[in-house]
């Protein structure tokens, strides 16, 4: 369309900056209302993608949600079923004592 706007413009006279300034304009007009049935078309696809990708990114961060919430209830059962054993208190030596070494 930039093409056929040149040449339609450089027929009427115009030249040099006006001849490319014009031609753009009118190209982005022409292109803007001639092709918006396309610009749907190629929107709708996109959307419908779109659509598809964030359905399996919702899906993948369930899944991980679920495999978390599982590991979480397998650990807090493990905890359940070992005894905890603390150590033993280790006395401090005693600020009277002479250190002998």
């Amino acid at each position: 369309m930039f093409g056929a706007s040149v040449l339609v413009l450089f027929w009427a006279g115009a030249r040099g900056i006006l001849l490319l300034g014009l031609a753009l304009i009118i190209s982005a007009l022409l292109s803007y209302v001639l092709l918006n049935k396309q610009r749907q078309i190629i929107a709708a696809k996109l959307n419908g993608r779109l659509s598809r990708v964030g359905a399996k990114a919702s899906e993948i961060s369930r899944r991980l949600d679920e495999g978390a919430r599982a590991e979480d209830e397998d650990e807090d059962e493990d905890e359940d079923d070992e005894a905890i054993v603390e150590p033993a208190p280790v006395a401090a030596p005693d600020a009277e004592e002479p250190v002998r070494g």
